[in-house]
């Protein structure tokens, strides 16, 4: 399924800062960022789920706000992308060379 990631961290402590590389860090492992504090996700139910605990676990809920959208597997005709920054899709084959 896909789902979507968004969040906005408190930044104005150093301890803020560290939380947003955490949870950039963290996002990451599971898929690609396609703006700045948003991430598009590949996961499977139980990928989902860890992937939520370890988000929720690095924020501070007090001041942070994460958002996880889920639009599952059929959500090639609901995602429309306008302008800049084209992204390929996560579950396309990718050579690096």
């Amino acid at each position: 399924m896909l789902i979507l990631i968004s969040y906005d961290v408190e930044t104005k402590t150093l301890e803020g800062k560290k939380r947003l590389r955490k949870i950039s860090r963290i996002c990451l492992k599971y898929g690609m960022r396609v703006q700045n504090s948003v991430f598009e996700c590949h996961v499977n139910a139980s990928q989902k789920i860890l992937l939520t605990q370890e988000i929720t676990n690095a924020a501070d809920l007090n001041c942070d706000s994460i958002r996880i959208y889920e639009l599952g597997n059929r959500y090639k005709g609901r995602v429309e992308h306008y302008g800049v920054k084209s992204i390929d899709d996560v579950k396309s084959d990718v050579i690096i060379v």
